[in-house]
């Protein structure tokens, strides 16, 4: 069978985004970009790559994240690793990459905490981009954090990137920094939307913070003043309607210099304020 057939076939069953995707799934299975596929659109598949191709198609028609089914997503200049055991990166969160380099000198030493790191996608961008820079990257899920260590190790910043194991701020008792970043669980428990799309394949302790959305983010802002340097700041992600909730646990926190920025489609996305 022709690459090209099967590219068609797959893009049908898989619909809106199908031409995409499918030529993301059969460019893992045969290690080839999505250019080289369709430049070689007349080549022909061996029964073995035909199988495993439509296996994976099979089961994103059943709604299975790509990056489930490769282990691996873009995120910020890297392509990482990712498993079931962490949140899948997303462009919304390069946002809180932005602002926090926005704030952080290249000249000098810092010292950097990523609250709830999964993948380890914030603190292994703030690592590239600030190589003068210690992160320390928290992570609850031992699954998970094995995940960080590995993405770590594949871009060679083990020695700048300590990822801890523990709740929140437990790891790091006594430490402060000059930033804080994070992108906690931030949705509501009853919200629909856990029932639809990727999310359902997420694991739920990455996703859901109580019934208000809102139990993390309150956890991190009762303790963050404590653990930063006089002028530093934090930076927290959380749901596009959660805005001004967040300026006034920021302002009840003492933190100063409180803003909240837009994601890509225009919500409020990330609020940050600094320690006097």
């Amino acid at each position: 069978m022709r690459l090209a057939d099967l590219l068609r076939d797959a893009a049908t069953q898989l619909g809106e985004e199908g031409r995409a995707e499918a030529s993301l799934l059969l460019g893992w299975v045969l290690d080839r970009s999505s250019a080289w596929l369709w430049a070689h659109g007349d080549e022909s598949a061996d029964a073995a790559t035909i199988d495993r191709f439509r296996a994976l198609v099979a089961q994103r028609q059943a709604g299975v994240p790509i990056a489930h089914l490769t282990g691996r997503r873009g995120f910020w200049r890297f392509d990482l690793a990712v498993s079931a055991a962490t949140l899948i990166p997303r462009p919304d969160t390069e946002r809180l990459v932005e602002l926090a380099l926005e704030r952080l000198p290249s000249t000098r030493p810092l010292h950097l905490l990523d609250l709830g790191t999964g993948s380890g996608a914030i603190a292994l961008a703030l690592a590239f981009e600030r190589p003068l820079a210690h992160v320390v990257a928290v992570e609850q899920s031992p699954a998970a954090a094995a995940v960080a260590r590995r993405n770590a190790a594949e871009l060679e910043l083990t020695g700048r990137v300590e990822v801890l194991e523990g709740d929140w701020f437990a790891p790091v008792a006594g430490a402060r920094f000059d930033l804080i970043a994070s992108n906690p669980p931030y949705i509501e428990a009853a919200d629909p939307h856990l029932d639809r799309g990727d999310l359902r394949f997420e694991p739920r302790s990455a996703l859901v913070a109580g019934p208000d959305g809102l139990e993390d983010l309150r956890a991190i802002l009762d303790q963050a003043v404590a653990h930063l340097v006089p002028g530093g700041w934090l930076l927290l992600e959380h749901g596009w309607r959660q805005g001004e909730a967040l300026r006034m646990l920021f302002a009840k926190a003492g933190l100063e210099g409180i803003a909240t920025a837009r994601d890509l489609e225009g919500r409020e996305r990330v609020t940050l304020g600094q320690r006097a």
